[in-house]
């Protein structure tokens, strides 16, 4: 029989499949086989939906960045102003110089900004916010200002007032056609010193952004108009500059800045998140080490139902060396049964975390409202939601990791049971 059984023949999968159904009154271990399944699948399960759940984080975390933000700022070096400690940063070509940007290859927008923190009144409600001053143009090709998820009133009539982020029209109890009052502390110079300047807007646009910071903090404002507010009439502060794919930014800096000018300044959205990135990158790698280890501990119940197995099984295997059947053959057996509990597992775990994945968020809804809408703060964790994206590379990781631990560990099992004296084995029974 040993020279005529091929590899994994169906007669070693018959037996293997009788083993791995056997009752405990039968010698079988089906506890321990369904302990082991499970564990596998819950591994696996919790793998993927970790996985996911970081790539969607990460994927949403820098959509919001680039999408409402600068992929490149340009700014002017400073100027001291003679017989003062006041340092001037302002760029009086910005036009010329917003144009010579926009020729680099791979730039898709050159926009000049003028930036200020003021007070925004509204009623008897007042928050700080950071107003931007851009064209209507420019506004428009934001993508997450000008296309969000969730907006009111009409962005083609900017230029006949200001766009406010939800956060801040929800602190300050407005909504579209409303008037607010934006105070700056930097306004009207007089013999006595600067008073504030005031100034009444109509809402007449409000945006969703994705980012709790952005949406309630910032305020967009006509970029004439912010310039005659601030007192910056023929200058801007900065240029807004975005390019064709914001994670290869680097590359295009030094011809944005030989564009720009020596005198220009760049700061790239990777350097300004930078350390967000970089402390994501490093919970990635522990999360996977950590759930890597949460499926060798799964898969060593394999190894306790394989041994209890073998033990249980020691007459059979007796005889059957008896009847001619090879350490290679009885090996096999005992592979495939560990290798069928750990294959199975996987394929029910990641059934299960990619249904999690592509149904995180209804479920997510379900566990925030056993919460309270208290599990998910958007202020500490910047996103409104809890994202997921199920990617390949992942759930093949996944599958790869548990298939490669749960069928090296049922070797050793296996390995015993081949070594097995038959004689030894038939002694006492």
């Amino acid at each position: 029989m040993a020279g005529q059984t091929a590899p994994f023949s169906r007669f070693e999968w018959m037996i293997a499949w009788r083993y791995i159904r056997a009752k405990r009154a039968e010698g079988g271990v089906s506890v321990m086989t369904w302990i082991s399944l499970i564990g596998i699948a819950l591994a696996v399960f919790a793998l993927i939906a970790t996985l996911a759940v970081r790539s969607g984080f990460r994927a949403e975390f820098v959509d919001t960045i680039v999408g409402a933000n600068a992929h490149v700022t340009v700014y002017p070096r400073g100027e001291v102003v003679p017989n003062t400690s006041i340092i001037l940063r302002q760029i009086e070509d910005y036009a010329a110089m917003a144009d010579r940007i926009e020729a680099v290859p791979d730039v898709v927008r050159a926009a000049p900004l003028v930036k200020a923190q003021v007070m925004a009144n509204a009623g008897q409600y007042n928050t700080g916010v950071e107003v931007y001053g851009i064209s209507a143009q420019d506004l428009s090709g934001i993508p997450r200002i000008a296309a969000p998820e969730e907006s009111m009133g009409q962005i083609e009539r900017f230029d006949e007032g200001i766009a406010v982020g939800s956060g801040v029209a929800r602190t300050l109890g407005i909504t579209v056609g409303d008037r607010i009052r934006v105070i700056s502390p930097n306004g009207v110079r007089t013999a006595m010193g600067t008073s504030p300047r005031t100034g009444a807007y109509e809402v007449v646009y409000i945006f969703t952004a994705g980012r709790y910071d952005i949406d309630s903090t910032r305020i967009y404002m006509p970029f004439a108009e912010a310039q005659s507010f601030f007192n910056k009439d023929g200058f801007a502060d900065e240029i807004e500059v975005m390019v064709t794919d914001p994670d290869t930014v680097d590359v295009h800096v030094p011809a944005i800045i030989a564009a720009a000018g020596d005198s220009a300044i760049p700061w790239t959205w990777q350097q300004s998140s930078g350390s967000f990135l970089r402390a994501l990158e490093v919970e990635d790698n522990v999360m996977f080490v950590i759930l890597s280890i949460l499926v060798l501990i799964a898969s060593m119940n394999i190894i306790s139902g394989l041994i209890m197995l073998v033990k249980n099984k020691g007459r059979d295997i007796g005889i059957l060396r008896t009847m001619g059947l090879s350490e290679g053959s009885v090996l096999r057996v005992f592979f495939i049964c560990g290798a069928s509990i750990g294959t199975i597992g996987t394929v029910i775990g990641v059934i299960f975390g990619c249904l999690f994945a592509l149904y995180i968020d209804p479920i997510f809804s379900f566990v925030n409202a056993m919460g309270q809408g208290g599990v998910w703060d958007p202020s500490i964790r910047g996103i409104y939601k809890l994202p997921a994206k199920l990617e390949l590379r992942d759930v093949l990781s996944a599958v790869v990791l548990s298939l490669s631990l749960s069928w090296i560990v049922t070797l050793f099992p296996a390995r015993r049971a081949a070594r097995m004296n038959p004689v030894e084995a038939l002694r006492y029974e």
